[in-house]
């Protein structure tokens, strides 16, 4: 069993929304998060593929495919799951990073699986692949005060304030992301959770 799955690609997907007007915004962690891999690993997110953008790189030599799901946020499932049906990927090493409103703004949280939080991109993925056994990377944008919207809390861009935080961040969060292709989700846990 541990070869065969030793054969397989890891697929980090960010989620998010594509075009300029989401660019900038809280529900776009995701695919930062991916275009700051692609900067660390030298390769550019670009190919299509199931709905998707798609780069490829190595981490501790191994391959690692980047992925931003071209479908909208609440439709990511779609993409992910025409990906993860190629024979060279699978759901064990399946990694998706997602914005979310119900952890504190900065904090990082790593799982090896779970429910989707209310978060409509990971639903998606749940549903399309019918289960929530695979790991994530999920990223607090909770706000300090009570919002009125969380649906158009999410789609504003971050204050200039906090914007100098998401670097910070990001930087953790490909940290976090190479200690799981390196040593394992529960490892990467006890360092970054």
């Amino acid at each position: 069993m541990m070869d065969a799955l030793s054969e397989k690609k890891w697929l980090i997907v960010g989620l998010g929304n594509p075009g300029l007007r989401y660019e900038k915004t809280r529900h776009n962690l995701g695919f930062m998060l991916i275009d700051k891999l692609a900067q660390k690993l030298q390769t550019q997110v670009k190919r299509e593929e199931c709905r998707a953008l798609i780069g490829r790189g190595l981490i501790e030599n191994q391959t690692v495919e980047l992925a931003k799901p071209q479908t909208f946020m609440n439709l990511s499932g779609e993409a992910v799951s025409c990906l993860v049906k190629k024979s060279d990927r699978c759901v064990e090493k399946l990694l998706v990073i997602s914005d979310d409103l119900a952890l504190p703004f900065g904090k990082i949280r790593l799982r090896p699986q779970g429910s989707h939080g209310g978060q409509n991109g990971l639903r998606s993925i749940i549903d399309c692949l019918k289960t929530p056994e695979f790991m994530r990377l999920r990223i607090g944008i909770q706000p300090e005060f009570p919002v009125g919207s969380a649906s158009n809390f999410v789609l504003e861009n971050f204050s200039k304030k906090d914007f100098e935080e998401v670097e910070h961040i990001l930087e953790q969060s490909v940290d976090a992301i190479f200690s799981v292709v390196r040593n394992g989700v529960e490892k990467a846990m006890a360092q970054y959770n």
